[in-house]
């Protein structure tokens, strides 16, 4: 335990004066009987009230005590340490150009889900089963961006993974499109500093690369180079997909062509040793991150960083609860009559 504001425990010096107070004057402002003789109160035993009046005193000084620790703001905290541990640095790119929105996708209660929000349930249920793996998350559509650096602190990836949205596209904030090339350049700069033995990248798209500055397989070729293995899946149905258009303020669903580009993304696979995956639906998509689940882990070293919890609750309350026993013993059984 630390405390942040250890200030505050000089104000317990003032519990020396209170009781050389307590101990010498006290006693002389309260109400005496002038007696002849004290001779016949000699061996009158004492009554249990005059026994138990010390304890309002230790009482006061608990209390004050226990607000003093509290004004200190304690501190509990989990330790910062290195550890060596099995797993692979993974880095997520996924695309979320508007055409994310199409919904084609059906899981085992043959509901069907758009295609952003089935990858975002599956990439969850990846991260969750590998607590031990760095993984990072780029997005990208017609440009690529780093939702969230690798980290071992899965909460907080799992938090920013569910507020990607396919709206930053639509809304102009940045190019719709699919940069498949941009997206894989930016997963694979993330992951070229790396020193894990086993580095990789599964990248997820449901269209073919049409814009960005790099195309697909200079970024491959690159990956390659670095001895980064990428994983490839298209997703989407066979055919035509039904896609959402807002219309006069509702939704209007059209069917537009599903055109993945199935040999880029082959190629990409094969140039980095790694595998391509076709996912028509939920449960395809389930299986395939299974599958990738299964690769050979390395040891790597990670910090887990301290996160710091305030514990002055509960020596407030226990001043208060004190406080509130010595009051209450004040006015019954030590009770004064004036």
């Amino acid at each position: 335990m630390e405390f942040a504001n250890r200030e505050y425990f000089f104000l317990l010096l003032l519990i020396i004066p209170y009781i050389l107070w307590y101990l010498m004057f006290r006693k002389k402002n309260e109400p005496t009987i002038r007696m002849a003789d004290t001779f016949a109160f000699q061996y009158a035993s004492r009554s249990w009230k005059v026994m138990l009046m010390p304890l309002q005193l230790f009482l006061r000084i608990a209390a004050f005590t226990l607000l003093v620790v509290a004004l200190a703001r304690p501190q509990t905290h989990d330790n910062l340490q290195n550890e060596s541990i099995e797993g692979i640095d993974i880095m997520l790119a996924m695309d979320v150009s508007t055409s994310m929105l199409a919904e084609d996708l059906r899981d085992d209660s043959h509901n069907i889900q758009n295609r952003i929000e089935a990858a975002k349930n599956v990439a969850a249920e990846f991260i969750a089963g590998r607590p031990n793996d760095n993984i990072g998350l780029t997005i990208f559509a017609g440009e690529a961006f780093t939702q969230c650096p690798m980290t071992i602190d899965h909460a907080s990836l799992l938090s920013l993974l569910q507020n990607v949205r396919t709206d930053i596209a639509a809304r102009g904030l940045i190019e719709d499109g699919t940069a498949i090339g941009m997206g894989l350049a930016n997963a694979v700069s993330r992951l070229k500093d790396s020193k894990a033995t086993s580095r990789v990248v599964i990248l997820l798209t449901d269209g073919s690369n049409n814009r960005g500055d790099l195309s697909p397989m200079t970024s491959a070729e690159i990956a390659n180079s670095l001895g980064i293995r990428v994983y490839t899946i298209g997703v989407g149905s066979n055919g035509t997909a039904r896609y959402p258009l807002s219309v006069g303020g509702g939704v209007q669903y059209v069917n537009i062509p599903v055109e993945i580009d199935t040999k880029t993304l082959t190629d990409i696979a094969r140039t980095t040793n790694g595998k391509f995956y076709r996912a028509k639906n939920a449960d395809e998509l389930r299986q395939i991150y299974k599958e990738i689940d299964k690769l050979e882990k390395s040891k790597i070293e990670v910090q887990r960083y301290s996160r710091r919890y305030e514990d002055y609750q509960r020596y407030a309350l226990g001043a208060l609860l004190v406080l509130m026993l010595e009051i209450l013993l004040r006015i019954t059984i030590f009770r004064r009559i004036p």
